[in-house]
């Protein structure tokens, strides 16, 4: 492994995928028990997306009192059918809630028909149980949650927002190979819910996880462009407890 910092935050850069997961799950299910030491119970926000896949796998396995935590997730598209395998929820209860006991699990409907609505409910949600730890992905456009640098806002007034996706996002999700994923372009929703990103930043930890060839280009962004709206990860670098885990495949620009 590989250590350096940008600002606040500490990148930790890993020779393959799996010891980046590894780590990643070891690190964080360090800091709660650490944190369920003084409180009662913890509040963590899920990235869903392949690059989680070998943190999760890992995650799962680590003794951690599970029934001692309320997950939530940071976005979900609209207009997808329940059972569509490209549902953040579904991804995150195949991966994750189904193979441990959480005290509860909140999932944001994005085909309820009233999404502004949901809006309201998810963020009443997360007053009442503020974010200990978040746990977030970085875009191939240096997104945070569906915060694409046209819609970013850090100084944004609202939670949880109804926003519109930009090409390359939507690009990014097709992969026809991935169950997960979506085969064409034209399947791609225009539409999502994401927590904003000054909800993500209220989280006293975080963690990003952002491995592959494909996200290069935006770890460099991330970590050498100047802090602005225009690449939302940059705001990584001013979150007191922030940690990056990466693997060489996506520091290969640095």
């Amino acid at each position: 492994m590989k250590a350096l910092s940008k600002d606040n935050l500490k990148i930790k850069i890993f020779d393959t995928r799996v010891l980046m997961g590894e780590a990643a799950a070891e690190e964080i299910s360090s800091k709660i028990n650490e944190l369920l030491e003084n409180k009662e119970y913890l509040n963590i926000v899920f990235a869903a997306a392949p690059s989680q896949n070998e943190f999760l796998s890992s995650f799962v396995k680590k003794n951690v009192a599970w029934n001692r935590i309320n997950a939530f997730h940071m976005d979900e598209y609209v207009g997808l059918s329940q059972n569509a395998p490209q549902l953040f929820g579904n991804y995150l209860r195949n991966k994750l809630f189904d193979s441990v006991t959480f005290r509860e699990v909140y999932y944001i409907m994005g085909n309820t028909g009233k999404p502004e609505q949901e809006c309201k409910k998810y963020a009443h949600l997360l007053k009442r149980y503020p974010t200990d730890i978040v746990i977030l992905g970085i875009g191939e456009n240096t997104h945070l949650a569906f915060n694409d640098p046209h819609v970013a806002d850090f100084d944004d007034p609202e939670m949880v927002k109804v926003v519109d996706l930009d090409d390359k996002n939507r690009h990014q999700q097709v992969d026809p190979k991935d169950p997960v994923c979506f085969k064409s372009l034209e399947e791609v929703p225009t539409n999502a819910i994401t927590l904003t990103i000054p909800t993500l930043f209220k989280a006293e930890y975080a963690y990003a996880i952002a491995p592959g060839k494909n996200k290069a280009d935006a770890i460099y962004h991330t970590l050498h462009e100047k802090i602005q709206a225009h690449f939302p990860s940059t705001i990584l670098r001013k979150h007191p407890h922030a940690v990056l885990f990466i693997d060489n495949d996506s520091a290969a620009r640095l």
